[in-house]
């Protein structure tokens, strides 16, 4: 079986690689297996951080590497916390800190101008200096509760309406969030031109 290494140590997203790609001939392994550190994401967007990412991996193990650069845009923040998602509340800021300072920044937003929308950019690198790495882009539209709901996913999962369903992304199944997902729809991207 084939190894990729994964540019994240997000068990959460470890975890959602592993079940999507299942039926494949290899195994997604997360960077921290190889004691690699993460990349500094100095980029100013999901696909410059996403391509930062699998490079680095690529180059300290040697391996083929996925990428994964995402988060949440909320339209009433002006495109906030983007590439800021997962340190939104700071450095170190844990899932439940994040989804707080959110809250927060929301308390006076009516429910009408609370929408937003997940972005994934996905990135494979074949080896470090590839020059024509696969990128692939999913977005998932919803809008921002006013406070959690399920206990499922990770990240702002619990605060992600989805209208169409009439459940957040936290209380969708497993199965069903991999369909629906920002990251479901890039990797399924991905699968179609993937040629490891």
């Amino acid at each position: 079986m084939k190894q990729i290494v994964l540019a994240s140590g997000n068990k959460g997203k470890l975890r959602e690689f592993n079940e999507l790609l299942g039926g494949l001939d290899f195994e997604v392994v997360p960077q921290s297996a190889f004691s690699v550190p993460d990349a500094d994401e100095t980029g100013l967007s999901f696909v410059e951080n996403a391509i930062l990412k699998a490079r680095h991996a690529a180059r300290l193990t040697g391996l083929p590497s996925l990428s994964d650069d995402s988060g949440l845009e909320v339209d009433a923040l002006k495109g906030a916390p983007g590439i800021y998602s997962a340190r939104f509340a700071g450095q170190g800021a844990t899932d439940d800190d994040n989804c707080d300072l959110l809250l927060e920044k929301l308390r006076h937003i009516p429910e009408s101008e609370r929408t937003a929308r997940f972005q994934c950019v996905l990135v494979f690198m074949r080896h470090e200096t590839d020059p024509t790495p696969l990128i692939c882009q999913g977005t998932w539209e919803g809008r921002i509760l006013f406070e959690p709901r399920g206990e499922g996913g990770f990240g702002y999962d619990p605060l992600f309406w989805l209208p169409e369903q009439g459940l957040s992304s936290a209380e969708l199944a497993p199965e069903e969030k991999n369909r629906q997902s920002h990251r479901g729809r890039a990797l399924a991207q991905l699968m179609q031109r993937f040629n490891p």
